[in-house]
């Protein structure tokens, strides 16, 4: 009769044991899920700063080519209304 209940409570602890581990097993695989999650969602923010940043760099380097270009169009049209000038003056 001991054996019996040796055998009978052996199989109702590896049955709590299953059990317990089961729902330990899951919330373990939720924590490691969000924990992959997080870094994910880290990495995609370091990401989406760095494109940021050059978007920005871009935006900048444009500014300085516009003024540049801008700066050569005056000269352009004030070279051409001195060219008029002297086209009116002889003509």
């Amino acid at each position: 009769m001991s054996n019996e209940e040796t055998m009978t409570s052996g199989i109702y602890i590896l049955t709590l044991g299953v059990m317990f581990g089961t729902i330990l097993a899951v919330f373990a695989m939720k924590y490691i899920s969000a924990a992959f999650a997080a870094r994910a969602k880290m990495a995609n923010d370091e990401a989406y700063r760095a494109l940021a940043e050059k978007a920005t760099a871009g935006l900048t380097e444009n500014q300085v080519s516009l003024g540049a270009i801008r700066g050569e169009l005056a000269s352009v049209s004030a070279s051409l209304a001195a060219v008029e000038k002297i086209l009116k003056q002889v003509g």
